[in-house]
């Protein structure tokens, strides 16, 4: 008895033409859904390819038709229920459009953003929609436009290509969330983020990477200066980009001479982590810190006290973004286009005005 040496053959459109008794190239037009073939023809090889368990090469398919009818979606960070919930609306336009989706996570890190770019042009897809980790390195993505393939930017934008941009408001709303802590009596506001950045300390202007970041910086700062505050920039805090980073970036900030009185994280994970050390620290929001988030997750509403929030329409985001990568793709539309969702702030209860030093009562 013959021992199995290695997997099961794969059935070929060769197996599936001999068994429908067709030709080789009428077996392939009719699974592939291109060229003539009558209705006779096409159930009789449908049949045979049911019965053999034969699953089409998606590559050979690409090859022969030009398209894989996959889109290749790469973002920053797969564990930001942020970029979750925008992949759960990308697939399920794309899934409704009949397209898959390839997902690469970055980590927030260019060079792995340059290799999935790169791989996802190798394997044919059809269309890239990318949340860029810097708005300024964008070579690679002009090697995507030049490949052909159209190309939907999610959540941020660049500089120097004119692409489709689908995005969130973020600095009207930002300001907005300055204004409100400003108007509660705060002026030492706090801004705590995952993006990298060099520099020892932010002077308005620097460059960043990232530029929903950059546009929220901008929002806070304009409304603190608009107010008379005295170098807003001193309570950014960048790189806490862990639960150790986001607990340690915390902990120094409210072990300041003037520690913040009011503190806005820059999305939920990062609010986990501001939260969690706050606790140890024996400080309560709101009376001791103010606290509003960007993000409004079902837990924000479950704690105590319910959070004020920055919401953002992130499946609405993913949704429109995988729409126009379709009509890019299916050549239904022409022209760039920048489509800017507003946020919204939801006021709870985090948000109280401070005491006089940001620290408990001794």
């Amino acid at each position: 008895m013959n021992e199995p040496t290695g997997r099961r053959r794969d059935v070929t459109v060769a197996d599936v033409a001999r068994d429908a008794k067709v030709a080789k190239a009428t077996a392939a037009r009719s699974l592939g859904g291109y060229g003539a073939v009558s209705d006779d023809v096409r159930q009789r090889v449908q049949a045979a390819a049911e019965a053999l368990g034969y699953h089409a090469n998606g590559l050979a398919r690409s090859m022969n038709t030009g398209r894989s009818n996959t889109i290749g979606v790469i973002v920053g960070d797969i564990e930001n229920p942020y970029f979750g919930v925008a992949v759960r609306g990308i697939t399920d336009t794309a899934k409704a459009a009949g397209y898959d989706v390839i997902l690469a996570n970055t980590g927030e890190q260019l060079e792995v953003e340059i290799d999935a770019a790169r791989v996802f042009v190798e394997k044919r897809v059809d269309g890239f929609i990318v949340a860029p980790t810097s708005f300024t390195i964008t070579d690679h993505l002009s090697d995507i436009v030049n490949s052909g393939r159209p190309l939907v930017l999610l959540d941020r934008h660049v500089d120097n290509l004119d692409l489709d941009v689908v995005e969130v408001d973020n600095e009207k709303v930002a300001r907005a969330a300055a204004q409100h802590l400003i108007d509660s009596g705060h002026e030492r506001v706090a801004f705590i983020t995952t993006l990298e950045f060099e520099l020892s300390a932010y002077r308005t202007g620097a460059e960043l990477g990232v530029s929903s970041v950059s546009a929220r910086i901008n929002g806070i700062l304009a409304a603190m200066t608009a107010a008379g505050v005295e170098n807003p920039e001193r309570y950014l805090r960048f790189d806490a980009n862990s639960g150790a980073g986001v607990k340690g970036v915390t902990r120094e900030l409210m072990q300041l001479d003037e520690a913040p009185t009011a503190i806005i994280a820059s999305d939920s994970l990062i609010a986990m982590g501001v939260l969690s050390e706050l606790r140890q620290l024996g400080l309560t929001v709101p009376d001791d810190v103010s606290f509003i988030m960007f993000d409004d997750f079902e837990w924000a509403t479950l704690i105590d006290p319910p959070l004020t929030v920055i919401a953002q329409p992130v499946y609405e985001v993913g949704v429109a973004a995988a729409k126009r990568l379709i009509a890019r793709i299916e050549g239904r539309v022409t022209g760039p286009l920048l489509q800017l969702f507003p946020a919204t702030l939801v006021h709870r209860e985090s948000v109280a005005r401070p005491r006089s030093d940001g620290r408990p009562d001794a």
